[in-house]
């Protein structure tokens, strides 16, 4: 059910309650001239203060001077009972309980309400027990469907709101998820394709054919990064962590830098060798971006129940003096290779990345400098 759809079922179940106890009190108590005109006065006054408290209660506001309209409800409920013939309040008070019921917080609303039956009750007990025993019924259960029904629009509306912030929150988490996927994901792509295509320029002229070797490379990996693409936009991929490194020793070696690469023997649970994965990827790409790197060695470690990764390099950066600037709040965080992390896409989005993707799989990301002028990058996730 959705809110529209809710709040007009109660606005015509609480309209047809009001009429029906309007019309009650006008058709037994107006019909004498001695008590009509007060009758007629106190049920119009309380049908008034009944709708606009209604109304409001909707909207999960309150009625305008509040709560002066509950206390003129209940002078009209039960001020002319010492005028009218008994029963009178009986009849107006299934609307005043509603009232309270949806007004007031129900610790203090529902023993008015219970007072409210006992009072109807035992004043009409010497006039007709079986009417006293009607009304004593009428008042909580009119009262409780009412309130019911407020309570039906206030959580409905309440549930539509939640659905449509949750609907904003996935859209926004899959935005992140994108956004993070093709940075990581392209990163390494179109370093590599840059790399290859620089390479086979320059050996175009002096070794055609290691230059065509290289430019098939090139087209190789453009079609993988458009494979990514294609993953990421479907929501689906599944990374390997001896996958990335074999490939990103390739790469190094490639570019003139010699990798190791040391990987431990242990069946990672999926998130955990994802995140590893994504790590090796970008620290990689890093290498090749930032670094002056000569040497790389990609290793993992068994301990105490987690697998530790260490990617370490010892290249420097093309400006020395250039001061390193802390890395997104993350220890010793201060240049993946040796320079400012700030600016070279690691701190503002790689980083970043591998910092969500370790936490997700329960992990830790820390980066460091090396003694030798070099950097470190760590993760370390459950086995």
């Amino acid at each position: 059910m959705t809110s529209s759809s809710a709040q007009r079922l109660a606005r015509v179940l609480i309209t047809f309650v009001s009429a029906v106890y309007t019309l009650i009190g006008l058709l037994y108590y107006t019909v004498s001239p001695g008590y009509g005109l007060l009758a007629t006065v106190a049920i119009i006054v309380l049908a008034a203060m009944y709708y606009l408290t209604m109304r409001a209660a909707l909207r999960d506001e309150r009625p305008p001077l509040f709560p002066l309209t509950l206390v003129v409800q209940a002078v009209a409920t039960y001020g002319p009972d010492p005028f009218l013939p008994g029963g009178w309040s009986g009849v107006a008070a299934p609307m005043l309980g509603a009232a309270v019921l949806v007004m007031l917080p129900l610790r203090l609303g529902g023993p008015l309400v219970a007072l409210m039956t006992v009072y109807d009750t035992a004043a009409l007990l010497p006039v007709n027990a079986v009417v006293a025993l009607f009304y004593g019924l009428t008042v909580p259960l009119t009262s409780g469907m009412v309130y019911a029904l407020v309570r039906l629009v206030r959580v409905t509306s309440d549930l539509e709101q939640a659905r449509a912030e949750l609907a904003e929150a996935a859209v926004l988490r899959e935005r992140v998820r994108i956004s993070r996927d093709l940075h990581d994901g392209l990163g390494r792509s179109l370093t590599a394709i840059a790399l290859k295509g620089d390479l086979a320029g320059r050996l175009m002229e002096r070794d055609p054919a290691a230059a065509r070797g290289e430019v098939g490379e090139l087209v190789r990996v453009a079609r993988e990064a458009a494979q990514d693409v294609r993953r990421v936009a479907r929501g689906y991929r599944e990374m390997s962590l001896t996958g990335e490194a074999d490939r990103g020793a390739a790469l190094l070696e490639s570019a003139g830098v010699g990798c190791q690469v040391h990987l431990a023997d242990v069946t990672l649970p999926r998130a955990s060798e994802e995140a590893l994965a994504w790590a090796v990827r970008e620290a990689v790409t890093n290498v090749l971006r930032h670094s002056a790197a000569t040497t790389c060695t990609i290793s993992t470690s068994l301990r105490e129940g987690a697998v530790r990764l260490e990617v370490a390099n010892d290249g420097v950066p093309a400006s020395p003096e250039a001061p390193a600037a802390p890395g997104d709040g993350v220890p010793g965080a201060a240049g993946f290779t040796g320079g400012g992390l700030a600016g070279n896409g690691f701190a503002g989005g790689g980083l970043t990345g591998l910092k969500e993707r370790a936490a997700q799989a329960g992990g830790t990301l820390l980066t460091a400098r090396t003694p030798a002028g070099g950097f470190r990058l760590t993760m370390e996730v459950p086995a």
